[in-house]
């Protein structure tokens, strides 16, 4: 590695910035179907080798220098964001097992405190969920603090929650802490009863915590070296942690492993799978000795979830599967159908498949089904009474009724014997709501639409926000193949179209992961300073169903990036903006979106900020010990064994597709412990770009060395980072004075 010599470098001004440092060349070919390319940054993976350390330090410093004077347009925006947020507040209480559990924050505090207290009646009746009257900074009487995650973190560079369960009793309350950013968690188990933690101990474990019925036995995921959940194993409280026994393996590397309970809390749900097929198995508790049990093979390539339960003494499985149905649909199964070959099982259909809808999943209350669905873009909730479900007696669905068109209700929890199920709903300008939605009964019918909606909270915003000076609108892009792009364009009601305004074109487009309506408050000090914020909505999300997320991956990827460029015209061709004051955004797979489009179109483009960016894919891909990289096959190919997909990724792959042009202002944000995308990707990608750009704007990283995947820990600290990526993007189009 070399870095400029502080004595030949004038100190950094406005005209003359630091300039970056420049890692040394190790040329390392790597060589797959013929073809070399040779890579003279891949020592940067070296996490451990004091130069790397010494690099992505000179990095920050190099980027702090740049960046100095955009200090204050930060510390606005981190105070907009801090002076809208009601700092103290709290979670709506959710009743379970004969407690109401809840969160609080506190002014000051940068971590929320888990609390509970005692519910009153036997739920029986919908007024037994009524949440209780819990007001910011007031005492709760009865009120029991389980844990406290600020004085978790005291002392830690790091802290995120991981998971938690409590026992059936209410008496023990098992929880995982990270403490490095590297989403790998220690595992502690509290008595409630004393305050006192118990002896038992376990070191890295994953994502996912459970107890068995009985309180004995508490259930946990480990990942393998390649950071990939592969094990299920259960813990005996009181044994040494050296003695858990492992209930469950899977050795298929592209396969990914998690687990929960069902609604009925009768089964563990261990679903094992990937985007294109799975696998559930199910253990039952009254009879664990069987261990887990697989419903449908894996073999049969169907996409499915599984929801186990008893319908009037008759033990049954609502499937959500994509069996002769790409945007899925829903069946119900008698469990004695699953011990016959697949070919002569009997599926009642609940819901037949609709080009139209997408079907996300269903689950289960006492009485009802509870389905989320997709249309026309829109994610919303359907629930339909049990009786008579899968015959001609099934009553008709019913969705709760909101008053925007654009908006997301999505299931926000819920108990099994619940007469109600908790929904949480939220648009562009409105704040989170949560409602309890009351289930139609004979006793409680079906309204106009549904069952009564009861507001349980809407998140306050502070600062005089107002949802009316604000407008979104659903606009569309056409893609160089004629497909129509649907676009959610934000602005400020007043703002003139009169060409002038600045932009900020946003995406992500893989996973079949949606961009759905969500309220945000960082994004209030964008649209204040004027700029139209347009979320594209590509191909390789979810939000047209099935085939526009098969239309954006593998040997489709290129349309994503294409939708875009698109995306970008429109808002350029819109009669909004300068043209020559767009800005660019994604993270992670969105962030490899950000690379793509850097290279496709530059001069498109004032800034690009590409967060903890997925650049150096076909790298990653092409090693399976690598994090994840196995996983990947399903959503971009396998480029180790088809060398049309290695030959294709390698057309579009951001690092590897640098191109002498002039680059605009670039900012890679990544984090040291980040396990989903290393570092080395951003940092070996932005010193290509420097090394071939033809531009002279300057292109940094920034990277936080005590964070992971999500960056620093910590609410302060977030917004932190998120005004810093704003007033990166807002300085670089021109959009930091607030109208």
């Amino acid at each position: 590695m070399t870095i400029p010599d502080a004595a030949s470098t004038p100190p950094p001004t406005e005209t003359a910035p630091a300039a970056p440092p420049v890692a040394k060349k190790v040329p390392v070919d790597r060589t797959h179907h013929g073809d070399t390319f040779t890579d003279n940054y891949e020592w940067l993976r070296e996490k451990e080798n004091p130069d790397v350390v010494e690099l992505l330090n000179a990095e920050q410093a190099y980027t702090d220098a740049v960046t100095a004077d955009q200090e204050q347009l930060r510390t606005d925006i981190f105070n907009e964001i801090k002076n809208r947020t009601q700092e103290t507040d709290l979670s709506v209480p959710s009743r379970k097992d004969g407690w109401w559990y809840y969160s609080r924050m506190v002014e000051g505090s940068a971590y929320a405190i888990q609390c509970r207290v005692k519910a009153d009646g036997d739920g029986s009746d919908v007024g037994d969920w009524t949440p209780p009257v819990v007001e910011p900074g007031v005492d709760v009487p009865g009120e029991q603090i389980l844990l406290d995650g600020n004085a978790e973190a005291e002392g830690q560079p790091f802290f995120s929650l991981g998971g938690a369960a409590v026992t059936r009793d209410g008496n023990l309350y098992a929880y995982g802490a990270d403490f490095a950013g590297d989403e790998l968690f220690t595992v502690r188990i509290k008595d409630l009863r004393t305050g006192e933690l118990l002896p038992d101990t376990i070191e890295k474990a994953f994502y996912g915590l459970t107890f068995s019925p009985d309180g004995t036995t508490l259930y946990y995921m480990v990942a393998d070296d390649s950071w990939r959940p592969y094990q299920v194993k259960t813990h005996v409280l009181g044994t040494p942690v050296e003695q858990d026994e492992v209930l469950y393996q899977e050795d298929d590397v592209a396969m990914w492993t998690g687990f929960g309970l069902t609604a009925d809390r009768r089964h563990l749900a261990i679903s094992i799978g990937c985007s294109e097929f799975s696998e559930t198995r199910l253990l039952n508790f009254d009879s664990p000795e069987r261990g887990p049990q697989v419903l449908i093979p894996r073999s049969e390539q169907i996409l499915y979830d599984a929801e186990p339960f008893l319908l009037e003494g008759v033990e049954k499985v609502l499937l959500t599967h994509d069996r002769d149905a790409a945007n899925s649909m829903i069946s119900l199964v008698d469990g004695v159908e699953f011990t016959k070959p697949l070919a002569a099982q009997e599926w009642a259909t609940v819901i037949a498949h609709d080009d139209a809808v997408r079907i996300n999943g269903a689950t289960v209350t006492a009485t009802h089904m509870v389905v989320s669905l997709r249309k026309d873009t829109i994610e919303r909730i359907q629930v339909t009474a049990l009786e008579g479900l899968g015959t001609v007696k099934q009553a008709a669905g019913v969705e709760p009724v909101f008053g925007e068109e654009l908006y997301t209700a999505s299931m926000g929890g819920t108990e099994f014997e619940s007469p109600v199920i908790r929904l949480v709903y939220t648009s562009d300008f409105t704040p989170p709501r949560v409602y309890d939605f009351v289930l139609p009964t004979a006793v409680s019918p079906a309204g106009s639409g549904g069952g009564e909606l009861l507001l349980r909270k809407e998140t306050p915003v502070l600062g005089g926000y107002r949802s009316e000076d604000y407008v979104a609108q659903r606009e569309w892009a056409v893609a160089g193949d004629g497909t129509k792009v649907p676009l959610s364009v934000l602005r400020r009601a007043d703002l003139a179209r009169d060409g002038s305004n600045a932009g900020v074109v946003y995406g992500y487009g893989s996973y079949e992961v949606s961009m759905d309506p969500g309220f945000g408050v960082p994004r209030l000090s964008l649209l204040d300073r004027g700029v139209v914020f347009v979320i594209a909505h590509v191909r390789g999300g979810g939000e047209m169903g099935r085939h526009w997320y098969e239309d954006g991956k593998k040997l489709n990827k290129r349309n994503t990036f294409s939708d875009f460029v698109a995306a970008t015209d429109w808002l350029a061709q819109s009669g909004w903006v300068d043209p020559a004051r767009i800005g660019a955004m994604g993270g992670s797979a969105g962030g490899l979106l950000m690379g793509a489009v850097a290279n496709l179109a530059p001069e498109k483009y004032a800034a690009i900020v590409a967060q903890v960016p997925f650049v150096d894919a076909l790298t990653t891909i092409l090693d399976p010990e690598l994090p994840l990289s196995a996983l990947e096959w399903e959503e971009w190919g396998n480029p180790i064994t088809d060398p049309e997909v290695y030959s294709y990724m390698k057309s579009y792959t951001p690092y590897e597709n640098v191109r002498a042009v002039a680059y605009p202002k670039i900012a890679a944000v990544t984090s040291f412990n980040d396990t989903r995308v290393l570092y080395v990707e951003p940092a070996k990608w932005v010193q290509v770009l420097r090394a071939t750009s033809t531009g002279s704007e300057p292109i940094v990283l920034k990277i936080e060395m005590d964070g992971g995947h999500g960056g620093a820990s910590g609410r302060y600290e977030g917004w932190k980072t998120r005004a810093w990526d704003y007033a990166f993007l807002a300085d670089a189009i021109g959009a930091t004075t607030l109208r």
